[in-house]
């Protein structure tokens, strides 16, 4: 079959290997389309300073490069391994991509999402999504309605990560919600706000491409930070309250500590994208109003199937923002993307 393999910097190969078959408690799927991640293309382009050791076998998973790639991704059971029962072949499934060890302090809390092994299926893992076929645990898979197309299913992962970080914000209906970046994620987040009924939402983003694309989706009010005074507009929104949550989804200084400033007091700050550089900003931002500050990684299988729920609703709209691309095309993808262009890319396996 054919694979999408990552081999080491800059070098991702599509390589013809042995298509996988099931083991006892397995499913073995037809890859239908994968997202691109942000994940993927630090993996591609820096690999030394993505976070992961690929020099060594992966503590959970023992896997190392080459590494087929692809953690965001939907298909079609086609075989099942021995003691599967409960899913049927032809069942269409969005895959929860998640590795842990089970025994360290946040396993044990039940907080897998932060396991200090984890790994990701399609990042450090025997496969992923960019193959024709791949083997997952029963466990790890969550089947798709009929309203939910195959298309949206390898959506379920990066809606999940947004989903988690709102449901950690803890914001309640009739607050009011800032998004700094208006990329996949952001409108993720914009996603699950309004799937919550939170209607008072400001998105805030340079980008020009990605402030229409918000406006389409019916993002309430979206400013361009560089042009309008967010914290100005936090406060006319809210009697001069100011935000009750924010979501830090760009990944700059500039953005996160724009949101941080447009809280009102006791107002609560979500990290959700990683940042390249240290911060360095007065922490006089978080002591004198009582705000605080936390972080938010990837997601639980509840988080699944939450989004799916939210999906066979009617929820998520992936007009304007999702595009599609061949699998041959995958590495001019990951160029184009590391270039800034597109929001979401899905690659048809």
């Amino acid at each position: 079959m054919k694979a999408a393999r990552f081999h080491g910097r800059c070098d991702l190969r599509i390589d013809e290997i042995e298509e996988p078959a099931p083991a006892a408690g397995e499913v073995k799927i037809r890859n239908a389309y994968v997202g691109i991640c942000g994940s993927d293309l630090h993996v591609y382009f820096d690999p030394e300073h993505c976070g992961l050791d690929f020099s060594k076998p992966h503590p959970v998973t023992g896997s190392m490069p080459p590494q087929i790639l692809g953690h965001e991704f939907s298909g079609t059971v086609v075989e099942l391994g021995d003691g599967v029962d409960d899913i049927a072949v032809g069942d269409r499934v969005a895959v929860w991509p998640v590795y842990y060890c089970g025994d360290c302090a946040a396993c044990r809390a039940g907080m897998v999402n932060i396991c200090r092994s984890f790994g990701f299926h399609g990042l450090t893992s025997h496969g992923g999504g960019l193959a024709e076929y791949t083997t997952v645990a029963r466990s790890m898979v969550h089947r798709l309605p009929e309203t939910v197309d195959l298309k949206l299913g390898a959506l379920v992962e990066p809606m999940a990560v947004a989903w988690h970080a709102v449901e950690h914000s803890g914001v309640q209906q009739g607050q009011a919600a800032v998004i700094a970046g208006a990329g996949a994620i952001g409108l993720g987040l914009w996603f699950a706000l309004r799937a919550r009924g939170i209607t008072n939402i400001v998105v805030s983003d340079p980008n020009t491409g990605r402030r229409q694309v918000a406006e389409q989706l019916g993002v309430p009010h979206v400013i361009d930070p560089t042009a309008t005074d967010l914290v100005a507009v936090c406060a006319e929104l809210t009697a001069g309250a100011g935000a009750d949550v924010a979501f830090d989804a760009a990944g700059t200084g500039s953005a996160l500590t724009q949101a941080l400033d447009a809280l009102g007091p006791g107002g609560r700050l979500v990290v959700v994208a990683v940042h390249g550089k240290d911060l360095d900003f007065d922490t006089t931002r978080l002591v004198f109003s009582e705000r605080s500050i936390t972080g938010s990684l990837a997601y639980l299988p509840a988080d699944f199937d939450a989004v799916i729920a939210a999906m066979a609703a009617g929820s998520y709209d992936p007009a304007g923002w999702v595009e599609e691309a061949a699998m041959d095309d995958v590495v001019a993808t990951f160029h184009r993307l590391h270039e800034g262009a597109g929001t979401k890319v899905l690659i048809r396996v």
